[in-house]
């Protein structure tokens, strides 16, 4: 059980796993995340779904290799297993026909969003995409998420890909040439919190999924609590997707220096 089926690499530090949960894959739904840990001291560390295949009974995540856990998670081959696997958690996106939506993802954000962006474009909608990240080495996942979006921008900050600029510079080029009906946002958390600013501006709806400390992915130890619309939720069991522009992303992005 849980054993790594496949591995690769989209750059040195981004690792795709493809592990054997046929229970989770049954379940998942866009939005999903689960609790990996590997090794009895391991970190309990969420990831999202980005992928499920029922017939093979397999999930895909991605990692970033950040820290001592996350590096022993990217350090195992196929063939070998991960210790826990505790899924699918959280709630899944409402996934509806609203029309025009802007699916906006940064760096490994990308892997969580593919799923939304596919669900979204099965429900009937236009789907435009934007990819951003610090160079073009750190583009993932551009040909599937190709195959589900009718337009595809590219932002990187050094101009090595697509166009030079930041998401929320791609974003808005779309609002403003277009009615956009909602804007889904994935990736660092201070990236989401300027796409929310630039939404409100422009009243566009904007969901966020929130990548906050987590623990135990139950709501029991209160490590994932945030404020939306001046109250508590915990995005474990809350979330992780909440209206981006009820989310407190000062007071998140604070709480999330704890292990700098």
């Amino acid at each position: 059980m849980n054993e790594i089926i496949e591995k690769s690499h989209f750059s040195e530090k981004v690792v795709k796993l493809t592990v054997k949960a046929p229970d989770i894959a049954k379940a998942r739904r866009p939005g999903h995340f689960v609790i990996v840990r590997t090794g009895d001291n391991g970190e309990r560390i969420p990831l999202t779904i980005a992928d499920a295949d029922t017939a093979s009974g397999t999930i895909t995540l991605v990692v970033q290799d950040i820290g001592a856990s996350t590096h022993l998670i990217c350090g195992l081959e196929a063939g070998e297993s991960l210790t826990d696997v505790v899924g699918p958690l959280g709630r899944a996106t409402d996934i509806r026909n609203v029309g025009t939506v802007v699916c906006c993802g940064g760096g490994v954000g990308v892997a969580p969003l593919l799923p939304i962006i596919k669900a979204m474009k099965e429900a009937g909608n236009r789907v435009i995409s934007v990819l951003a990240a610090r160079n073009k080495d750190l583009i993932i996942l551009e040909d599937q998420v190709r195959q589900w979006s009718d337009e595809v921008i590219i932002m990187t900050d050094d101009g090595s890909a697509g166009t030079k600029g930041l998401v929320t510079d791609g974003v808005e080029t779309v609002i403003r040439r277009e009615h956009v009906d909602e804007v889904v946002t994935i990736g660092p958390a201070v990236m989401m919190k300027f796409v929310a600013l630039l939404t409100k501006k422009y009243n566009v709806p904007t969901i966020c999924s929130l990548n906050t400390i987590m623990v135990d992915g139950t709501g029991m130890c209160g490590a994932c609590r945030v404020t939306v619309g001046g109250k508590m939720r915990f995005v474990c069991v809350d979330g992780p997707e909440f209206d981006a522009h009820q989310v407190d992303f000062d007071e998140m992005l604070m709480r999330m220096k704890a292990y700098n």
